[in-house]
């Protein structure tokens, strides 16, 4: 007697239903496995994506120079880097001039969240935030960075050469200082100095952990900046835009003038550190890499101990069905038949605890984008697809041993047994 295919398909998920609660228990390591792979994977790439659009929308075609390496707004540089020389404003007019594949280039100045022994506070009347990042610009900043402004205005050339007292106020900032939605024209005091605000920007995209600092910043002219925060000279960072089509270019460009101008000996490493949004994404990619190591390595574990739970629970189900097998092979089944039955079941009990785990790390990931709104959170197709393969090859690799014992039983032995 022979089965198809189906057949023998249709009689393993009904071996594993009869069993559910054997085969669930069966399989809980396989479960917990998959739903720990699935959903650090989702959330990493939602957080991929979300970096992925916040350098995005600072340009893809800009080249970041700084100081030392790390966030600018809250690095912790190695003493070695904190000895470098300062990024110095003239830098910028510089690059403009010597370097052809570069077409602009900006000034940020960042003033760290604690000047002195004071933090640095936001606030108007009936209101205060010292969740704030108070960062002074040069008018073609948001030119090279382009920002989407909600209400008024962003300021001029002549406004940030006379270090005007003016602010533009990130979404976040101006929903906590002004609820109204009314603060154009306002003004605000900002670390103990007076400024009015000109304009608010939209809410910005992509961000790291759904949070995007662009929408907590508060902009200054650059030389208001300089002129308020003398002693800040060695947070300077310069944004170079590169030509269209010429940021290779403009990158070596930058990299050489910086290096003579700095006069940094050939062949030592640059004093200075200089990158690219995908440069930056690239060793985001490196970080989450060790994460998905580790969650592999744990889910491993889950994965071994639910397949060896498998070839056990196979291994009496062999025992339990002795005389079945003898009544098989008795009417004509053929070795390979009774080891397609046997490796169909198993991965028939893998595969159900495979499905059970996707739909676990599918509610968990939803739970934790309905709990915490500001972590992005996808769910990619190929961990779906690995997730579930790989339940599946857990299946094969530890049935193949149970199945192998019940296709070598002597049909005669078989028949007798009780």
């Amino acid at each position: 007697m022979r089965l198809s295919w189906g057949e023998n398909l249709g009689m393993a998920l009904a071996a594993v239903w009869t069993h559910r609660f054997r085969s669930a228990l069966t399989v809980l390591g396989i479960v917990i496995g998959i739903t720990t792979v699935v959903t650090v994977a989702s959330l990493l790439s939602g957080l991929r994506q979300g970096i992925v659009t916040l350098f995005q929308e600072l340009g893809p075609d800009n080249i970041f120079v700084y100081k030392t390496s790390g966030d600018p707004q809250g690095s912790f540089p190695s003493p070695k880097e904190q000895r470098r020389k300062p990024i110095l404003p003239e830098y910028a007019e510089l690059l403009r001039r010597l370097c052809p594949s570069v077409e602009d280039a900006s000034i940020s100045l960042y003033v760290p969240p604690v000047v002195g022994r004071r933090p640095v506070t936001a606030r108007v009347p009936g209101y205060e935030s010292d969740n704030v990042y108070l960062t002074g610009v040069t008018a073609n900043h948001l030119s090279i960075s382009p920002r989407e402004v909600a209400a008024g205005r962003v300021f001029t050339p002549d406004e940030e050469h006379r270090a005007a007292r003016v602010a533009l106020l990130g979404a976040d900032v101006a929903r906590v200082l002004f609820p109204g939605g009314d603060g154009v024209g306002r003004r605000i005091v900002v670390d103990g100095a007076e400024y009015e605000v000109l304009g608010v920007f939209a809410k910005a995209k992509g961000g790291f952990f759904g949070q995007n600092r662009q929408d907590l910043e508060i902009l200054i002219p650059f030389e208001t900046a300089r002129l308020r925060y003398p002693q800040l000279r060695d947070r300077v960072l310069i944004t170079a835009k590169a030509r269209p089509g010429m940021r290779r270019a403009a990158y070596e460009e930058v990299e050489g003038i910086l290096r003579r101008i700095r006069r940094t000996p050939p062949g030592e490493p640059n004093d200075f550190s200089i990158s690219t949004p995908d440069q930056i994404v690239q060793q985001f990619d490196r970080m989450t890499r060790l994460i998905v190591l580790a969650t592999l390595a744990v889910s491993g574990l889950g994965l071994l101990v639910g397949g060896i739970g498998v070839m056990n629970i196979m291994l009496v189900s062999v025992t339990e069905r002795t005389r079945e097998i003898g009544v098989r092979k008795a009417v004509g089944a053929r070795r390979q038949d009774i080891v397609a039955q046997f490796l169909l079941e198993a991965t028939a009990l893998t595969g159900s605890g495979g499905l059970v785990g996707l739909g676990l790390s599918l509610a968990a990931t939803m739970t934790i984008g309905k709990l915490m709104p500001s972590l992005p959170s996808v769910v990619p197709l190929w961990a779906l697809a690995a997730g579930l393969t790989v339940s599946v090859l857990v299946g094969l690799f530890f049935g193949v041993w149970p199945a192998l014992k019940a296709a070598r039983l002597d049909p005669v032995v078989a028949l007798r047994y009780e």
